[in-house]
C-alpha cells in the first residue's frame, strides 16, 4: 500500500526535475552566448568603467558648476581626457611602433653594429668568457654572428612586431574606453544605483559598504598609483625625445611598466642617463639628469596628494597584478591587472574583517 502511494509523488516529482533541468540549461546557454558576444567589449568595459569611476568626483563637481546639465558635463570631461590623455599617448605610441618595427627589420636584416664590449665583462664568472667571445665575433663579422643565432633572433623579431602591434590595439582600446566613460559619467546616477543593488545581492546587509569600498579603491589606485605613473612615462619620454635617445618610445614603455609595478621610472631612466653623459653633449647631459631626477621625485610628491587614506595597498598586489595583467591581456592588462587585482585584495580584506567582527559578537553573546 505504501509502495502505491509513493508512485504518484514520484511521477509528480520526475516532470519538476526534468523540466527545471531544462530551464536551467536554456539559462546557461544564453549567459554563454551572450558571454560569447559580449567578451571583444569586455577589457574596454572594464577600463572604462575605472576611468569613470576615478574621474567621478571631478565630474559631479563639474555638474554642479552647469547646474546640473549632466551631459554637457559629461561630454565636456570625456574632451579633456582626450585632448590631455591621448595626444602625448598617440605620439609615445607611435615612436614606439615605428621603433619597435626598426628595430624587428633591422635584427632580421643584420644591419644593427653592436658597440664595443667593456673589458670587465670578461671578467664576468661563468657567462663572461663566452660573452666576450660572441661579441668580438659581431664585431667582426655580424652577419655570422646573426647567422649563429638565426632562429632566437627571428623569434625576437617577431615577438617585437607583435608586441608593437599589442601597443595599437591597447591605444584604440583606450580611445574607446574613453568614450565609453564618459557615457557611463552621464548615468552615473543610473549606475551607481545598479551598482549598489548587485552588491546588496551578493553580500546582504554589508553591500553597501562594499560597493563603497569598491569605488575608493578604484580610485585610489587609478589616480595614485596609474595616473602617477602615467604621468612619469610621458614626461621621460618626452625627455628621452628631446635629448635623441634612440628607440625613445620602448624607453618610455619600459619605464611606464616600471612605474606601475612600483620600482619607479629609475631602474630605466638611471641607464639611459648613463648613455646620454657619453654620447651627448656635457650641457645637455646635465639637463637630461636634472629633468629625470626632478621626475623621479614626482613620485613621492604626487602619491601622498593622489592616494586616498584608508585604501592603501601592498606593492606586492600592485606588481602581481600589473605583470599577471600584461601577461594575459597585453598592454591594457597592465592597469586593469593591477587595480583588479588591488580591489579583489580590498574587498577579500573587508569581508574577512566582517567575518571576525561576527565571530566576535557572537562568542560575546555566549
Amino acid at each position: 500500500m505504501s509502495a502505491d502511494s509513493s508512485l504518484p509523488k514520484q511521477d509528480a516529482w520526475s516532470p519538476r526535475v526534468v523540466e527545471t533541468a531544462i530551464r536551467l540549461s536554456l539559462l546557461a546557454v544564453i549567459i554563454a552566448w551572450c558571454f560569447q558576444i559580449l567578451q571583444p567589449f569586455i577589457l574596454p568595459f572594464i577600463w572604462a568603467t575605472i576611468i569613470a569611476v576615478a574621474i567621478h568626483p571631478l565630474f559631479a563637481s563639474l555638474v554642479r558648476l552647469l547646474g546640473g546639465r549632466t551631459t554637457l558635463a559629461a561630454v565636456l570631461v570625456t574632451v579633456a581626457v582626450l585632448l590631455l590623455l591621448m595626444a602625448p599617448t598617440i605620439m609615445l605610441t607611435k615612436l614606439l611602433i615605428e621603433n619597435v618595427a626598426e628595430l624587428a627589420d633591422g635584427i632580421r636584416q643584420g644591419r644593427i653594429e653592436p658597440p664595443a664590449l667593456p673589458d670587465s665583462v670578461r671578467e664576468w664568472p661563468l657567462i663572461g668568457e663566452p660573452v666576450a667571445r660572441f661579441w668580438d665575433l659581431a664585431l667582426s663579422n655580424l652577419a655570422e654572428a646573426i647567422h649563429m643565432i638565426q632562429p632566437q633572433l627571428k623569434a625576437v623579431g617577431l615577438w617585437l612586431v607583435d608586441f608593437a602591434a599589442s601597443a595599437g590595439i591597447g591605444l584604440l582600446m583606450f580611445l574607446v574606453a574613453i568614450m565609453i566613460a564618459g557615457y557611463l559619467l552621464a548615468h552615473s546616477t543610473q549606475g551607481h544605483d545598479f551598482a549598489h543593488r548587485v552588491a546588496r545581492r551578493l553580500a546582504g546587509e554589508h553591500g553597501d559598504r562594499f560597493a563603497v569600498l569598491a569605488g575608493a579603491t578604484i580610485r585610489s589606485v587609478a589616480r595614485g598609483v596609474l595616473g602617477v605613473a602615467v604621468i612619469q612615462a610621458l614626461l621621460v619620454g618626452v625627455g628621452f625625445m628631446a635629448a635623441g635617445v634612440p628607440g625613445a618610445g620602448i624607453w618610455a614603455l619600459l619605464s611606464l611598466i616600471s612605474a606601475v609595478v612600483q620600482l619607479g621610472v629609475g631602474p630605466v631612466a638611471i641607464p639611459v642617463i648613463v648613455y646620454v653623459f657619453a654620447t651627448a653633449d656635457p650641457v645637455i647631459a646635465v639637463v637630461f639628469l636634472v629633468w629625470n631626477a626632478l621626475i623621479m621625485v614626482l613620485d613621492n610628491v604626487l602619491k601622498p596628494l593622489l592616494l586616498g587614506r584608508g585604501v592603501d595597498v601592498p606593492m606586492l598586489v600592485i606588481f602581481l597584478g600589473a605583470i599577471g595583467g600584461m601577461l594575459l591581456s597585453g598592454i591594457i592588462g597592465l592597469f586593469i591587472g593591477a587595480i583588479l587585482l588591488a580591489l579583489g585584495y580590498k574587498l577579500a580584506g573587508a569581508w574577512l574583517e566582517g567575518d571576525s567582527e561576527r565571530t566576535l559578537a557572537a562568542s560575546d553573546d555566549l
